[in-house]
């Protein structure tokens, strides 16, 4: 098999996914716009060999990488970056090089880009998603206001996380944000409370899920916009109700053979138009695996490999599902560096010395969203996760 892996150096833990299709036999082609000089060694080890380009971007250099590689090695199989950015590529690159697996039509990327095409996929289905409005002017939105209330929630229309975001309150608020309107096309939503949980699977190739597990997420957007510290938890299992509109999300948007990361808010109460509590409202649809370290601590808490999962349902191995081992609580967090903190790092990697797995401080970029310093620890109940959170994040 002929993998085409697209920017397989970021984020800096896909070379998993590269590492194990090698393993299972695969010729691991990477392309990217790195200097294979700086590729850790671990990808360097799995990749059969790198094309560099100046630019990813540049579709010309990617039309000569990918026919260099089919030329040396034959018919290409897969080509994929699993990265949302690059997602629309993938498929041009699958048709003009008659790509059969994964998807085909740039169409169909287009419509996991934008929230608004997203909630008319999650309508058709019968999952309720926030009540929404595209920006435009400020009468329109006025009405728009008055039939869901404030607060509302301005975001881009082509998702980009909780970068530029905003939570209007009131019609001064409103006035301020129509003043400085920024550029481009946004979306404003119904606010909506209640915990975000997400549903992570790996679908195999007709579109049944291998892998299914859920993250609980604080909000975001006060994570972002009220710079508070960020945490959230990976769950060693899923509900059925969670995992029943997953897979009737994946079943909504025809996904097959790959990872996806679709967002829920779980209504705290009942919510005219919406839900009863305790149903899930969708947000957001991925075919993508979660960002940051979460495929790393969806296999610290379900005690299995998703990155070999993945590859067996890519290189048709039988063993694709995941190993049932002792469930723990896989809890992600950072502290700001201009917070006075009550504990010292030294002292937090000393009392959780048996529990953290990863700590590093964060690269400078990252800072205003991400804090200065993270860490992942695994906890075998929720109580005790918790108990970590309040203990770094203490202030003096």
């Amino acid at each position: 098999m002929n993998f085409i892996f697209i920017s397989p150096n970021f984020p800096t833990n896909y070379w998993n996914f590269c590492d194990r299709l090698r393993k299972n036999g695969a010729n691991v082609l990477g392309i990217g716009d790195a200097p294979f000089e700086s590729l850790p060694e671990e990808l360097k080890n799995a990749l059969t060999e790198y094309y560099r380009v100046d630019a990813i971007e540049d579709y010309d250099q990617m039309i000569r990488a990918v026919g260099f590689f089919t030329f040396k090695y034959g018919k290409i199989d897969w080509i994929e970056s699993n990265n949302e950015y690059w997602l629309s590529q993938d498929a041009r690159l699958r048709v003009d090089f008659h790509v059969t697996t994964g998807t085909q039509k740039e169409s169909e990327i287009e419509v996991l880009k934008k929230k608004s095409s997203m909630k008319k996929v999650f309508e058709k289905a019968g999952i309720p998603s926030a009540r929404f409005h595209l920006v435009s002017n400020i009468t329109a939105a006025k009405k728009f206001i008055k039939e869901v209330g404030y607060p509302v929630i301005v975001t881009p229309d082509v998702h980009a996380g909780a970068v530029d975001t905003w939570k209007l309150n009131n019609d001064d608020e409103l006035e301020k944000f129509y003043a400085n309107a920024p550029a481009g096309n946004f979306i404003m939503e119904e606010y909506i409370d209640g915990d975000l949980y997400s549903y992570d699977a790996i679908i195999d190739m007709n579109g049944e899920p291998l892998f299914e597990s859920t993250t609980r997420f604080p909000s975001i957007l006060d994570t972002v916009n009220g710079k508070n510290e960020m945490y959230y938890y990976v769950y060693p299992d899923i509900t059925d109700e969670l995992a029943a509109v997953g897979r009737k999300s994946v079943e909504a948007f025809s996904i097959k053979g790959r990872f996806v990361h679709f967002e829920f808010i779980h209504l705290e109460k009942m919510r005219k138009g919406l839900g009863k509590k305790g149903d899930y409202i969708a947000t957001i649809a991925s075919a993508c695996p979660a960002g940051g370290p979460s495929t790393d601590m969806m296999n610290y808490a379900h005690s299995a490999d998703v990155y070999q999962i993945w590859a067996n349902m890519i290189t048709g191995n039988k063993d694709g599902k995941a190993k049932k081992g002792k469930p723990k609580y896989s809890v992600y967090a950072f502290r700001r560096g201009n917070r006075q903190y009550a504990h010292t790092n030294r002292r937090i990697l000393g009392k959780y010395e048996a529990n953290i797995v990863e700590h590093r401080e964060v690269p400078p970029l990252d800072w205003e969203h991400m804090g200065e310093y993270s860490y992942i620890a695994n906890f075998d109940t929720i109580q005790k996760a918790q108990a970590f959170l309040r203990y770094i994040t203490e202030r003096r």
